[in-house]
């Protein structure tokens, strides 16, 4: 950790890389939060109700296969079990996602800075095509409604720069050039 930033290493398929992230407090919180909406908390929310049934069918039907005798053959009951094992990890991660919510809805924007809960267009400089993109936490993103982690190699680029700068992010696809246009809250 320098006064002017770290460096963030991540093991990518065959290569080491590394991520520049400004030394800011928005950045040490965003290393330790899930962000979400108001509106993606609640969807979490009832996600984890519906979850919680599932859970109690599951347990049932485990019980009532189990009743019917020899377990090693039954395909009931092994096939219940195998499902209650998917229902409780996605309940133990929705639950984390909850505990560690911090709200997008509840952040201070900062006047035409790249940040989370920021809609951002952008022009890619060596096609002049525009792209306008959202910044969202990871469980409310959604690229073809334009609502991007930002967790994403493109986001990482361009969070805490400013409206005018043109920056060089480094993607899966190689190096792309883009120029800030244009910040708004989105949320």
């Amino acid at each position: 950790l320098a006064a002017e930033g770290f460096m963030l290493y991540y093991r990518a398929p065959s290569i080491l890389g590394a991520i520049y992230l400004p030394d800011s407090p928005l950045m040490r919180l965003a290393m330790n939060r899930n962000y979400l909406t108001r509106a993606g908390y609640g969807k979490l929310q009832l996600d984890l109700t519906q979850l919680m049934k599932q859970k109690s069918l599951l347990s049932r039907e485990i019980g009532e296969a189990a009743e019917k005798g020899d377990l090693k053959e039954n395909a009931e009951y092994h096939s219940a079990k195998e499902r209650m094992v998917d229902v409780l990890k996605r309940i133990d991660s929705i639950q984390d996602q909850l505990a560690s919510a911090s709200f997008i809805d509840d952040l201070k924007i900062t006047p035409n800075e790249v940040q989370i809960g920021v809609k951002v267009i952008l022009r890619e400089t060596n096609s002049n095509s525009e792209w306008a993109w959202t910044l969202v936490g990871a469980s409310e993103s959604d690229p073809a409604s334009g609502r991007i982690s930002v967790d994403s190699p493109l986001a990482q680029g361009i969070l805490g720069h400013k409206v005018g700068e043109v920056v060089v992010v480094d993607l899966p696809a190689g190096k792309k050039t883009f120029k800030i246009l244009k910040t708004e809250p989105a949320l």
